[in-house]
């Protein structure tokens, strides 16, 4: 069975887990209403996507 010789150090460890970090949301604001939604979404109360209407709401 493998057995660590010595123990991790700190600087050892974060450096590890130095990605486990969370990414940011890509989060923006609509340029008609104002609103922040996801980019590369549809804007569920207009219907409008990349400036074209998508859905008849």
């Amino acid at each position: 069975m493998a057995v660590p010789k010595r123990k991790t150090s700190i600087s050892k460890k974060r450096m590890r887990r130095s990605h486990h970090r969370i990414s940011p949301s890509n989060v923006i604001e609509d340029k008609k209403s104002g609103e922040y939604k996801l980019s590369h979404h549809i804007d569920l109360k207009s219907g409008y996507y990349n400036g074209k209407k998508i859905l008849d709401i």
